[in-house]
């Protein structure tokens, strides 16, 4: 099997506003994601640590590095699944994220799993 199957891992996520706790006339915009993480290759591979880069509507950017995610580090065996929710707020109704989750195999092989872009925005913003 090629080397790149081995080492594989498949991110999505879903992205929601979160209305309740936002304030718009405050520049303050509440998001919401689940991303769902799976082994696509055929070693188990622990999730090590994150990269987050956030934009908003004006081009600024944060960028968000930390060990984990929610506080785990998760350990996923080949064809296994792991799901979490996190969130952000912008100073604009619109932005993206995307990034990249550092992981290393059972045999001490590290790779990147990309995290691809996504969109944050506020209902009936975007058409």
């Amino acid at each position: 099997m090629a080397e790149s199957k081995k080492y594989e891992v498949t991110v999505s996520v879903q992205a929601r506003y979160v209305e309740e706790q936002s304030d718009p006339e405050d520049s303050r915009f509440v998001f919401a994601y689940t991303v769902s993480i799976t082994n696509t290759g055929t070693v188990p591979a622990q999730l090590i640590s994150r990269h987050w880069i956030i934009r908003d509507a004006h081009n600024a950017e944060q960028q968000v590095r930390g060990l984990g995610v929610i506080g785990q580090q998760p350990l996923l065996k080949a064809g296994e699944k792991f799901e979490y929710t996190s969130g952000c707020a912008l100073n604009t109704p619109v932005g993206t994220m995307r990034g990249s989750y550092q992981m290393v195999a059972e045999d001490g092989t590290q790779f990147e799993a990309d995290i691809p872009e996504f969109t944050l925005a506020m209902p009936r913003v975007l058409h």
